[in-house]
């Protein structure tokens, strides 16, 4: 159990790191790739406003393209040397009437001739075509599109992205390692608990079981002298009752504790539970309820056939105990991907229920506490039985139905 706590430790840490992270980088993403296109956006502004010439640079009007911050940081007096552009103006029907290449060279007039087009296929105000950022913008002749090119920055963007995404990869690795070291030190207070509580059970198994055994010994001798009589009964009944308990209290601790190995062998599961379902079946038919079952026969499991059983064992118990009078109990077994187990029983009050306590330890439907028989416990141990073998089972109802399905992986 403390294996099992100290794992989902890691694992929730893990999962919160890597979510965090993930965020902080998609969040560097997006703020480097929208600051990539305000760049641009800017050196097209300024070449447009400029007829489709690079402006000179003065800096009195910095505020003509952009606002100040960042017209003052892209806006230079070397970008215009940096800066690789070129021009096409477009006539009313979106034909390719003049073309400036000046201030690049490394661009055939082919490929100048599709990117227009391309753009101007896109409707877009603002876009991409390859490695260039553009705008069209309007004329009294049809449209002007400014071409720049935007390798550079997007070759800095992605340099960056890297360098941020090693060094967070780095980070959480790091974390993750740390969290590791820390996790046994984290879940010590619950460990110290939990071995106080395994100690107190299996100490309270011998000092009770020890005046146990004399009460229903003396109670043997007492009623040899004086007979039985109805104080008595209710004596050893209780008596028998509580031993009861504490057998239960002990398997659930050595549930818990899950130190001995599973004995896995391959065996024939279908005939396992077909003779676990012939236990119940007098049982059932004694308290006026019907049995019925549907195995797929000749199904074999690797795995820990008493386990099996001791399972199949608890879920019939269940549902024979809270199977209404002259109800009906069905099982079903058969290989789907692997091996799967229902069982349902009609229960009137099955609205009643609530599922997600079914499994907890001392549950029982019946508010008032009466005893029927059951401590509530058996669930319990069937999802020991069941988890502890990384296999599932759930709870389900439907119209005055109560069922459990478990899947055998």
């Amino acid at each position: 159990m403390i294996v099992s706590l100290r794992k989902k430790f890691i694992i929730v840490s893990a999962f919160s790191i890597m979510i965090v992270f993930m965020g902080i980088f998609l969040f560097l993403s997006a703020s480097n790739i929208a600051q990539t296109n305000r760049i641009l956006d800017t050196l097209t502004d300024a070449i447009s406003s400029n007829g489709g010439e690079f402006p000179a640079f003065r800096p009195a009007e910095r505020s003509a393209w952009s606002d100040w911050f960042v017209y003052s940081d892209v806006i230079t007096e070397e970008t215009r040397f940096s800066t690789r552009f070129f021009t096409v103006w477009l006539d009313q029907s979106q034909q390719i009437a003049q073309v400036n290449m000046d201030a690049i060279a490394a661009i055939s007039e082919s490929d100048v001739e599709t990117y227009a087009r391309e753009a101007a296929a896109e409707g877009h105000t603002r876009g991409w075509v390859s490695d260039y950022r553009y705008k069209a913008s309007p004329t009294d002749e049809g449209t002007m599109l400014v071409f720049v090119n935007g390798n550079m920055h997007r070759n800095m963007t992605f340099r960056q992205l890297c360098s941020a995404f090693f060094i967070l990869l780095g980070s959480a690795a790091l974390i993750l390692i740390l969290t590791i070291i820390i996790s046994k030190r984290a879940v010590r207070p619950v460990a110290d608990s939990y071995e106080k509580q395994k100690q107190f059970i299996t100490d309270a198994n011998h000092e009770l079981k020890t005046p146990l055994t004399l009460i229903l010994s003396n109670l043997d001798i007492v009623e040899s002298e004086v007979g039985k009589n109805e104080w008595l009964e209710d004596i050893r009944s209780e008596g028998e009752r509580m031993g009861l308990l504490i057998n239960k209290m002990v398997e659930l601790s050595r549930m818990d504790e899950g130190d001995a190995p599973p004995v896995l062998t391959e065996f024939n599961i279908s005939a396992a539970v077909s003779d676990t379902v012939s236990e119940f079946q007098p049982l059932a038919a004694e308290r006026s309820k019907t049995l019925l079952s549907e195995i797929q026969p000749g199904l074999s499991y690797h795995g820990d056939e008493a386990l099996v059983r001791r399972l199949v064992s608890i879920l019939l118990d269940n549902a024979v105990k809270y199977c209404d009078t002259g109800g009906c109990i069905q099982l079903h077994f058969c290989r789907k991907h692997h091996p799967v187990l229902t069982v349902e029983n009609t229960y009137a009050n099955v609205d009643e229920l609530e599922l997600d306590k079914l499994f907890d330890r001392f549950y029982r439907a019946d508010k008032a506490r009466t005893f029927s028989g059951s401590f509530g416990v058996g669930l319990s141990i069937a999802q020991s039985i069941v988890t502890k073998y990384h296999r599932s089972i759930h709870a389900y109802k439907k119209e005055r139905t109560i069922g459990f399905r478990v899947e055998l992986k």
